[in-house]
């Protein structure tokens, strides 16, 4: 199923039922699963180690040189999960660093145009949309959704179930389960209709009620963030939800 106009680098190890079509370039130190598809015109470069069952669609570069004045060509990689689907004319770089790798996780969707940079780590579930651009050393925790041409700035913490409308730029850490907008960036509420409305896990009306008010004391109470996570951990009712937020407050350096 490995096309004969399709390069396929002699150390590179294919995985069981893998389709590769005419014209995609796959380098010698490569690691690709079992049931993936790769895709007309896609570049594979050394460093890569993939999952299963991933897509990779035409004209998409996985593991290039990472655009960094501090990369000094050190060996890195680029990790990829399981049951992704890697669209058109997406970039994805590996690290700048020995020992460090872009990490990309399981089930994300990343659509036409998508710029990953050095570094970067997108968990579980995360869908990124036209033209996105993620800079270096950035984490995206599980669920997320980031709309058409976000920019996201180095060193930026994203918490899960959060809503990122198109548009936006970050260049500040993000807390779970909030809708933000705008340059620069500002919350816009409680992501409720997507913790109502999900099927991956039960939010009910009382856990988003909680989240809300807690959003309430941090961003609308004036004062400090610190001040904010000790008031919604004595006034709110624990559960994972406030916890998270308290823990994601607690250890961000700056938040929207």
């Amino acid at each position: 199923m490995i096309s004969e106009l399709a390069y396929v680098g002699k150390g590179a190890k294919i995985g069981k039922n893998v389709t590769v079509e005419p014209f995609a370039y796959i380098a010698d130190d490569v690691v690709i699963g079992d049931d993936c598809y790769i895709y007309a015109h896609a570049t594979i470069l050394d460093g890569t180690r993939m999952g299963n069952r991933n897509k990779i669609h035409q004209g998409a570069v996985l593991a290039s040189d990472p655009q960094d004045l501090k990369y000094k060509g050190d060996k890195t990689e680029l990790i990829i999960g399981d049951d992704n689907d890697i669209r058109e004319n997406v970039v994805i770089a590996r690290a700048t660093n020995a020992g460090h790798a872009t990490r990309i996780g399981n089930n994300c969707h990343l659509m036409d145009g998508v710029h990953i940079c050095h570094g970067a780590e997108l968990k579980d579930w995360v869908m990124v949309g036209l033209k996105c651009i993620i800079g270096g050393n950035t984490t995206i925790e599980n669920y997320n959704v980031l709309s058409n041409a976000v920019i996201i700035y180095e060193d930026v913490h994203i918490g899960e179930w959060t809503l990122i409308l198109s548009g936006t730029r970050l260049r500040k850490d993000v807390p779970p389960y909030i809708v933000v907008k705008g340059n620069p960036a500002t919350y816009h509420g409680v992501n409720s209709v997507i913790l109502e409305k999900n099927t991956f896990k039960q939010f009910d009306e009382r856990s988003v009620r909680h989240i809300m008010n807690a959003y309430l004391i941090l961003y609308h109470a004036n004062i400090s963030p610190q001040d904010a996570a000790i008031r919604i951990k004595s006034e709110i009712e624990q559960g994972p939800e406030i916890e998270n937020i308290i823990r994601f407050i607690t250890h961000s350096k700056l938040l929207v």
